[in-house]
C-alpha cells in the first residue's frame, strides 16, 4: 500500500514507543515491550486485509510470546459514555478499537491522517 512507512522515521517511532512501555513498566520483558512497539505503532495504519499477515509475522518474529493487550479501563469507559450519551451510538466492539488505537497513536506521532470510507466513523472516532 502507498501510505504504508517501513522508512527509518517508522524505526525511530517504534523505538520511541518501546522507549515510552519501558518507562512505565520497567519490570516488562524486552520481548513484550518490543512486541508492543511494533504492534502499536503499526497496527492502527493497515488494512483489514494485511492485519493477518502482519500478526503471521508478528508470530514468526516472536514465537511462543503473547502478544499483550493495553488495559484503558478509564478511557474506554469515558468513550462509551460519549458514545452512548451525546453521540447517541451504539457502542461497537471495532469503534471502541479505532478510538483507543487513535489514542496509541497520538501518544507516538506527531501527525496523521484518518482515512476510510464514507460512513465509516472517523469523524465520530476523532471526536
Amino acid at each position: 500500500q502507498d501510505h504504508y512507512d517501513f522508512g527509518m522515521r517508522a524505526v525511530n517511532t517504534v523505538i520511541n514507543t518501546a522507549g515510552l512501555l519501558k518507562s512505565r513498566d520497567p519490570t516488562q520483558d524486552e520481548d513484550l515491550t518490543m512486541l508492543r512497539a511494533i504492534r502499536d505503532s503499526n497496527l492502527p495504519k493497515f488494512l483489514s486485509d494485511d492485519i493477518l499477515l502482519f500478526r503471521a509475522i508478528i508470530k514468526d518474529i516472536f514465537p511462543g510470546v503473547a502478544e499483550p493487550s493495553a488495559e484503558y479501563a478509564d478511557l474506554e469507559a469515558q468513550i462509551k459514555a460519549v458514545a452512548e450519551g451525546s453521540f447517541k451510538l451504539q457502542l461497537a466492539p471495532d469503534f471502541l478499537v479505532k478510538c483507543i488505537q487513535l489514542y496509541e497513536m497520538t501518544v507516538v506521532r506527531h501527525g496523521m491522517m484518518l482515512v476510510g470510507p464514507t460512513g465509516g466513523g472517523k469523524s465520530r472516532v476523532l471526536r
